[in-house]
């Protein structure tokens, strides 16, 4: 399972580079690394805003959704949940962070998948049929079903990634990753994450598809379910484990009644 680091780590070594978010919230989100013995580590905040300090949640939003995606069994970038002191802008922060090391394997090469489209693409071909023609289909199905359960507002093309081998002559979709901006990462108090629609649909960012989750849905071919396993109300515990000491009651349990009904929505429409 995830790991969460709830004692204090000293991460004030860290140089963090702000990347505006692509859907047009305010803040940035701020990314950073560090190299030991070789290895890479990457680190993101969750939303950042220069008079407030740090405001969001996406981070939380990542490690529930990185427990959602191994519950049920679907390929993906695994991210830790870090208690650190950091320092941006001068002023020192304490937050929980998310770390990730590189899903790359070796001698791999990623590209974006809009870029690698535009380059490769037929005449006349969408991204979708594009993805299908490169045998990537299925990942794709999964894809639009996970973005639906957990309202994904940001899957832009270079949220999508193409992993190639240019030696091993292999091609191949990167492990699906950055999900912060889901859920419900606009409400930052109790007050307003009681407020929310859990069945929303709001406007989103998808590169594949049109702007409703919902409607893409309608895109996935196959009436067998996409994911190899069940979601069931018992995962409650294990994808909320730890956060307790993090986020509200009220965050935890709209959060999973979210989740969960958007699921058994999606298994209704798909049965139906």
């Amino acid at each position: 399972m995830t790991t969460i680091t709830h004692t204090t780590q000293d991460l004030t070594f860290l140089e963090w580079s702000h990347i505006r978010t692509s859907s047009g919230t305010a803040g940035s989100f701020l990314k950073s690394q560090s190299n030991t013995n070789g290895k890479k580590k990457y680190y993101k905040l969750s939303n950042y805003d220069s008079r407030k300090g740090i405001i969001g949640h996406e981070c939380i939003n990542e490690i529930i959704i990185d427990r959602l995606l191994s519950i049920l069994d679907v390929e993906h970038l695994n991210y830790e949940l870090i208690n650190a002191d950091i320092i941006v802008d001068g002023k020192e922060f304490n937050t929980y962070l998310c770390a990730s090391y590189d899903y790359k394997k070796k001698g791999e090469s990623k590209v974006a998948l809009d870029n690698y489209y535009d380059i490769n693409k037929q005449i006349g071909e969408s991204p979708l049929d594009f993805c299908k023609r490169m045998g990537w289909g299925k990942s794709i199905d999964t894809m639009l079903a996970i973005d639906y359960i957990i309202l994904n507002r940001d899957r832009h093309g270079a949220n999508i990634e193409i992993l190639r081998n240019s030696r091993a002559h292999t091609i191949r979709l990167a492990p699906m990753f950055d999900h912060g901006l889901s859920l419900m990462y606009s409400c930052h108090n109790d007050a307003s994450i009681k407020k929310f629609d859990i069945l929303s649909d709001l406007p989103c960012n998808n590169y594949i598809g049109g702007r409703s989750c919902l409607e893409n849905l309608g895109l996935i071919q196959s009436r067998d379910s996409v994911f190899p396993n069940t979601l069931t109300s018992d995962d409650k515990d294990t994808i909320f484990d730890g956060l307790e000491k993090i986020v509200s009651d009220t965050f935890i349990n709209k959060t999973w009644e979210m989740i969960f009904e958007r699921y058994k929505h999606y298994e209704d429409l798909r049965n139906n």
